[in-house]
């Protein structure tokens, strides 16, 4: 019975976890869209650290599912606005992952300093929020559509190729479903784990390891 309330316990903390860095995340990106020029996500109400108007119910519930992947509600952003469209795109889509790793380094902090001070409740609730900003933070950097790291692909893209590179947005998010589903049914149960898991592990390891490192 005891296993079973612990459990329960952290799941629900996953999920106040899950609701804290999804709303810091997107928030971000409304943010740094409205610095640079464009008041789209202003107007659509997403200029605010209320989570509800940030999640995005298939995102997050696959975040519940796997607690490894997911996203939150898209931003809306019309890159028209901007002085740079593509550079401020990117810069917009990568403040969100960006957020994530501060929100990790902030409560990484108090863990390291103060940790044998806080109460438990409080320590467990700081670190499932570092585990889950960092998951955040590092899936939202792969560059498949819809994820962020698919606009800060940009800043690295030769003009010449802008034309491919704005088809690859529009249509891309077919490629990642289709990549999470062979990953998911086929991969897993020929080789007995997820390769896009084992990346994501390994990645957050490292970054959750410099950010330690940094306090």
């Amino acid at each position: 019975m005891d296993i079973l309330q612990n459990q329960i316990i952290q799941f629900l903390y996953f999920i106040v976890a899950l609701v804290v860095t999804l709303t810091a995340h997107e928030a971000s990106h409304a943010l740094v869209a409205y610095y640079l020029g464009d008041p789209t996500a202003k107007i659509h109400g997403r200029l605010t650290l209320n989570p509800i108007a940030h999640l995005d119910p298939i995102g997050s519930l696959l975040f519940l599912l796997t607690q490894t992947v997911g996203w939150g509600k898209p931003v809306p952003v019309n890159s028209a606005n901007f002085k740079s469209p593509v550079r401020d795109s990117a810069l917009t889509a990568l403040a969100g992952p960006v957020s994530n790793f501060i929100l990790a380094f902030a409560v990484a902090l108090p863990l390291k300093y103060l940790g044998t001070y806080l109460p438990d409740a409080i320590n467990l609730l700081f670190w499932m929020v570092f585990h889950v900003s960092v998951l955040l933070g590092v899936f939202n950097l792969f560059p498949f559509p819809p994820l962020d790291g698919s606009k800060v692909l940009g800043l690295f893209m030769p003009r010449k190729f802008y034309n491919a590179y704005d088809n690859y947005l529009n249509n891309g998010v077919k490629y990642f479903v289709a990549i999470i589903l062979v990953d998911v049914f086929i991969l897993r149960s020929l080789f007995g784990f997820s390769f896009l898991g084992y990346l994501m592990q390994n990645l957050s390891n490292a970054i959750s390891a410099v950010l330690l490192l940094g306090t």
